[in-house]
């Protein structure tokens, strides 16, 4: 069993950005100015699952849509921390594991861009990114993907862990 698998057994903590990592990254506007995104059915699914096996699904993001909130609330997410400067995201992180007292070599996060370096490299946690994050993230990731942002990345990641687990 290779390193990165043991690791994947002591995670009990999913934290997952949402534009580049649930999303593709894209942002649909319509006239009216509503802005809209589009989740897969696949990490729906898997976050699903992953709750209802006892892991904590939380979201960290800088993006505020409300749209997004819905989407989370139905599919049974409750830790959600979206709004604020993007390079406040790691305060949103702090707070949350001191909050709950988590341990952070038990967290997995998975984020894509310029705003997730400073919780990607923070040592004990377990980094990841899809496979189309920015050069600079997969630097610093220990796992990244085969499956792009918005296309099977949460999948990927959250069947592996629980794989590793016993729990898929």
């Amino acid at each position: 069993m290779t390193a990165l698998q043991e690791r994947f057994k002591q995670i009990k903590t999913f934290i997952f950005d949402v534009d580049g990592v649930l999303t593709d990254g894209s942002v649909n506007l319509l006239a009216s100015g509503e802005r809209f995104r589009t989740v897969f059915i696949r990490d729906t699914y898997a976050i699903e699952q992953a709750l209802k096996a006892g892991f904590r699904v939380a979201i960290v993001s800088s993006s505020n849509a409300e749209g997004v909130r819905s989407w989370l609330a139905a599919t049974g997410v409750k830790d959600v921390f979206m709004g604020g400067p993007s390079d406040q995201k790691v305060n949103a992180y702090l707070g949350y594991i001191a909050r709950d007292g988590l341990t952070e070599s038990e967290i997995l996060y998975m984020g894509d861009d310029t705003p997730d370096l400073t919780i990607l490299q923070r040592e004990s946690v377990l980094s990841t990114c899809p496979s189309d994050a920015i050069d600079e993230v997969q630097a610093v990731c220990d796992y990244i993907s085969p499956k792009p942002g918005g296309r099977g990345a949460v999948r990927d990641v959250i069947e592996q862990i629980m794989k590793a687990q016993g729990k898929w």
